[in-house]
């Protein structure tokens, strides 16, 4: 039966139907195999899978974004970091990672981060004598910064789908993020040394800087009002997007660049988005209902564990499980499908729930990047003009350098529980 369910899955995919149908197909046909009675509970299973509080936080998150690029804050801030970078060789990259830190602190999306960047930087990038190739590559690698810097929409849902805490898990990403930033940097600077590309100043400019910064203040006080409030208690992440949205608004309207005319569209192309993301959500809780019911996770738990007991090979085995996984499946879908499954592995080893949950997270957003499925990627060609083909040759050394990190931080887990043991008393009784 397993076999069946697996070859409907796969054949979907391959016919290249919507991942939400993909999930939800798969789901029901796995329940057909076991019982009709179950297609009853379909509409519930569905409506459960999104009936969930927490939720609500992503379609705040897409309306700052919307408003972000519309209100002329991407600018400001790629203005000020670039003033602070522009003096060393191959300052619009370095600027465009260091900005997508920023706009990962905002927008918590790899999508809406890169495709922020693309409009942005690949114009000015291409004068400079950076490869498009490259240039696109560089912007869909940073995109992965979104869903790691808090606030998170990846750790969000995760917190739903198991009840880990999401103070805890976005505290623990910003190590992470900071590592993965500094390897792209790395691969950046052997791509200067190779390409000898120029600065964009001479120097730094101490007037310039201080102009720049000014500016930038509204731009930056919403990553800071965002992650300090949630990280205070001040509010919760649903709260939190709503504070985004205000401060974005009021952010353009202060620099004069957000046209009243546009938010009516604004909020429509938000609307699209969220309600593609919720209906994969709740299409792929049927997925997830019908593997709990005929006991999948179990299955494969124990089946693991009948290998080998040996802490460090299962971690082994699970990163490379979530490789093959992303790339074959869309990052919401996996963690619908594997959350569970490889939660109760961790636990039967003795790993920390929430040094998994960030180990976990991570890998998935790896997949975003990754091809044949990989979503940022898709979306990074599609809005820089790029082939997904030439670009996904160009992301490999990101991607590696990215995976590296994941296996130090899989292998290290005071990387990721430093900070929630030192800020929020993580582990302490």
């Amino acid at each position: 039966m397993f076999l069946i369910v697996l070859c409907v899955f796969f054949g979907l995919l391959l016919l290249g139907a919507p991942i939400a149908f993909v999930l939800g197909l798969t789901g029901i046909s796995h329940l057909a195999l076991m019982s009709f009675d179950y297609f009853s509970v379909i509409p519930q299973r569905m409506f459960a899978g999104i009936n969930i509080t927490s939720l609500t936080c992503i379609p705040f998150f897409i309306v700052a974004g919307e408003l972000m690029n519309g209100g002329g804050v991407t600018r400001k801030l790629l203005d000020f970091v670039m003033e602070i970078v522009g003096c060393i060789r191959g300052g619009l990259a370095y600027c465009t990672i260091f900005t997508a830190a920023l706009l990962s602190a905002i927008l918590g999306s790899s999508n809406a981060v890169s495709s922020i960047l693309c409009n942005v930087m690949i114009p000015d990038m291409e004068k400079t004598g950076y490869d498009k190739n490259f240039s696109g590559a560089l912007i869909a690698a940073s995109g992965m910064l979104g869903p790691i810097i808090p606030p998170s929409t990846t750790f969000i849902y995760y917190s739903v789908l198991t009840g880990c805490s999401v103070k805890m898990l976005f505290m623990a990403g910003i190590i992470p993020g900071i590592l993965i930033a500094l390897a792209y940097c790395v691969v950046v600077r052997m791509y200067i040394r190779k390409h000898d590309l120029p600065r964009v100043f001479d120097r730094i400019s101490l007037r310039r800087l201080l102009r720049a910064f000014i500016q930038a203040i509204p731009a930056l006080l919403v990553p800071v009002v965002i992650v300090g409030g949630v990280m205070a208690g001040i509010f919760t992440p649903t709260e939190s997007g709503a504070v985004a949205c205000f401060i974005a608004l009021i952010a353009g309207l202060m620099y004069k660049s957000l046209s009243f005319r546009e938010i009516p569209q604004m909020m429509l192309r938000a609307a699209k988005s969220s309600a593609s993301i919720m209906f994969i959500i709740a299409c792929g809780n049927i997925i997830g209902w019908s593997m709990a019911v005929d006991g999948i996770p179990a299955m494969i738990q124990n089946a693991i564990l009948g290998l080998t007991s040996n802490y460090y090979v299962i971690i082994a085995l699970m990163l490379v499980i979530l490789i093959i996984v992303g790339c074959l499946m869309e990052a919401t879908a996996a963690m619908l499908i594997f959350s569970t499954v490889f939660l109760g592995l961790a636990t039967a080893i003795g790993m920390d729930t929430l040094h998994f949950g960030l180990v976990f997270c991570l890998m998935l957003v790896l997949a975003l990047v990754t091809p044949p499925v990989g979503m940022t990627l898709f979306v990074t060609a599609n809005v820089a003009g790029l082939e997904v083909r030439t670009i996904s040759k160009a992301i490999v050394p990101f991607v590696a350098a990215a995976f590296l990190v994941i296996v130090l931080i899989a292998y290290v887990p005071d990387l990721a529980l430093f900070l929630p043991r030192l800020f929020l008393g993580y582990g302490t009784v």
